[in-house]
């Protein structure tokens, strides 16, 4: 029971650090996206070697990893994959568009249930099955009253699911995947930063020290969470992990409106409404069947 709470307690950090995010980001508006995604690839894997070390958990010897081929491939694929939704969310965050990235995450969940039913055969249940038809009513009167789809939201969204799916098929630890996709994407980060900084068009490396520094700290900044996240996972059910898991796109949504002082429109709030509506329902019906499970495990 007391490792459940554990597991609970690192689960409620990990998002609360995930949905703060946007106030680290402000210290660099208008930041150059693919200066931060290379330096942020590239200081991920000595930040990394370090955490795990510290959690005396070794990173594995290259012929382990090279005895299960599919895992290393799909790790790297999961990387690029990661990349995307990265830097879309990091974009969102430097450019004034909070809101964005609150629905991107708002309506992760209804992709991730999407591709399961469609890559992993898992069915959709009453609940999400409503909330689903919701989020496409969300989304499609945000596409009637602007003109235009949610791009941003989507592909942060979208891409973010797909990691998840690839993750299923990755037998590695957490931690060790977690490094290993982007120490496979460093070679590229690295050539890329070479490339730039030669042509005196990098914004990152040419700036002053403290610019520099804090993109670098995208790197821990945006992989703590991540740590804490793995951790709980190993200590809690999926189930509370899923409920708890609103509390990132919640606060970011508070932080765009209350903070930033970004418009929610009334079309916005209708196209959130709708997709809050779809979340309520499917979390009543998760926490309806995770109390029923322990009842009768009592």
């Amino acid at each position: 029971m007391r490792t459940q709470r554990v597991g609970n307690a690192l689960a409620a950090f990990s998002f609360v650090l995930w949905g703060i995010l946007p106030l680290y980001y402000q210290f660099l508006p208008e930041a150059d996206i693919n200066d931060l995604l290379a330096l942020r690839i590239l200081f991920s894997v000595p930040f990394m070697l370090l955490v795990m070390g510290m959690l005396k958990r070794p990173f594995p010897s290259l012929h382990t990893l090279w005895q299960d081929k599919r895992s290393l491939a799909v790790s790297g694929l999961a990387g690029l994959i990661m990349c995307i939704s990265w830097y879309a969310f990091t974009w969102s965050l430097t450019h004034g568009q909070v809101l964005a990235a609150s629905l991107g995450f708002f309506i992760n969940p209804l992709f991730a249930v999407t591709l399961g039913v469609i890559f992993l055969k898992e069915r959709l249940s009453a609940a999400q099955f409503v909330a689903v038809l919701l989020a496409i009513a969300g989304i499609g009167y945000q596409v009637w009253y602007y003109g235009e789809l949610p791009w941003l939201s989507l592909i942060m969204g979208s891409f973010f699911a797909l990691y998840g799916l690839c993750k299923k098929f990755i037998r590695y630890d957490a931690l060790t995947s977690v490094t290993l996709e982007s120490a496979l994407l460093s070679p590229f980060a690295l050539l890329f930063l070479l490339f730039s900084g030669f042509q005196g068009t990098s914004t990152a490396l040419s700036s002053d020290t403290t610019t520099l520094l804090l993109y670098i700290g995208s790197a821990p900044v945006t992989l703590l969470p991540l740590i804490f996240f793995a951790l709980a996972i190993q200590r809690t059910s999926l189930t509370m992990v899923g409920l708890m898991q609103y509390i990132e796109p919640s606060l970011q949504f508070m932080l765009a409106v209350w903070l930033f002082g970004e418009m929610f429109e009334p079309a916005k709030a209708i196209s959130f409404g709708l997709i809050w509506l779809g979340l309520v329902i499917c979390s009543l019906e998760a926490l309806g069947g995770h109390l029923h499970h322990k009842l009768r495990a009592s």
